[in-house]
């Protein structure tokens, strides 16, 4: 924990002087006040994330992580734990949700496995393998605490090697059947709600499944006695690797004032690790989406987010997150581009 908590001292508050020139100038465009609404309050938050009025965003990166669950054998999920590894094969061979609308938006897609419960994947994968999936976390810990920190610090490593190179916008995104149900344990711990208000149907079981679900997230916490004010205890009791990685991911970003894109309730619980780390964290994300999980919102109003988009998304992957870098892009358009009073030579005076 002492290694993770010396790299989130980095966090800094964002830049209150960027914000306040980005408030002054969105006040003085030819528009009412305010009447840009979401974007605006965006724009502002972009200028302070990055200390910057007119930051760039041309370097967008889509971080997909993956992960197995032991937990998968309580019959949590509507797909087989196959079906992890054939869509590792979907998204290289960009046939995926993410893959089509990264390309759309521009955002470059990457794979990496830190848990997948097989050894022969895609060549293009990135291979950050912790250990071969978790344990059933109703049988005990999901992971040991040093693997819950490697996980951490893989997510946290590739990004900053991103930051170094030239990272402007991040999306973190998931991969990893049954993963719902370590998010739902983590968002319970660590919002102090009820399984049972956190826990929805993931990918689409039944209700006699999801009566099932909640069961073994609140069997799992039961036997695991989780630490709410230990974060990595936590995640290594009841989580999952991609959300340690995604975790990492979120931490580094921040310490490198980078915009985070928070996709849907499996990175949202991965934001709750990082802000429980160092709540800064949450001063640097952006909420895409509100998902059709109802432990989403909880968890998005622990964090003090907003959604930016409500389009009943339950897909992870990161897809939510892409679709709302070109709100952050078009915040930053108003911002910059769109003209004051008296550039345009508009009059505010009352006849």
């Amino acid at each position: 924990m002492n290694e993770i908590v010396k790299l989130a001292e980095r966090i800094q508050k964002p830049d209150g002087r960027a914000r306040r020139k980005a408030s002054e100038r969105l006040d003085n465009l030819t528009k009412p006040k305010g009447s840009l609404g979401k974007l605006e309050d965006l724009a502002i938050k972009v200028a302070g994330i990055t200390g910057k009025l007119d930051p760039s965003l041309d370097n967008r990166y889509s971080l997909v992580f993956a992960g197995d669950h032991g937990v998968a054998e309580e019959g949590v999920s509507a797909y087989p734990q196959e079906v992890t590894v054939q869509m590792l094969a979907n998204f290289i061979h960009e046939g995926a949700a993410v893959n089509v609308l990264g390309n759309l938006e521009g955002s470059e897609v990457m794979v990496i496995d830190v848990g997948v419960a097989a050894g022969d994947l895609p060549e293009k994968v990135l291979d950050r393998k912790v250990r071969f999936g978790t344990n059933n976390f109703v049988k005990g810990p999901a992971m040991s605490r040093d693997e819950a920190i490697s996980s951490i610090m893989i997510g946290y490593e590739i990004v900053e090697d991103l930051a170094d190179s030239g990272l402007d916008l991040l999306g973190l995104g998931d991969m990893g059947i049954a993963n719902t149900t370590p998010s739902s344990a983590i968002t319970s711990v660590l919002t102090g709600n009820a399984p049972q208000r956190v826990t929805g149907t993931g990918t689409g079981i039944d209700q006699e499944s999801l009566a099932n679900k909640v069961e073994v997230v609140e069997r799992g916490i039961e036997v695991n006695n989780p630490d709410h004010e230990d974060p990595i205890n936590v995640l290594s009791k009841v989580g999952g690797l991609e959300i340690g990685a995604i975790t990492g991911g979120y931490l580094a970003g921040a310490a490198n004032h980078v915009p985070l894109l928070v996709d849907g309730f499996i990175t949202t619980s991965a934001a709750l690790v990082a802000y429980a780390i160092e709540p800064l964290v949450a001063e640097y994300m952006v909420a895409s989406h509100n998902s059709v999980e109802q432990g989403h919102m909880i968890a998005l109003k622990h964090l003090g987010l907003s959604p930016l988009l409500d389009l009943n998304l339950r897909l992870g992957e990161g897809t939510g997150a892409v679709l709302a870098m070109n709100l952050i892009r078009a915040s930053m358009a108003i911002l910059n581009d769109m003209y004051t009073f008296a550039e345009a030579g508009v009059s505010t005076e009352e006849e």
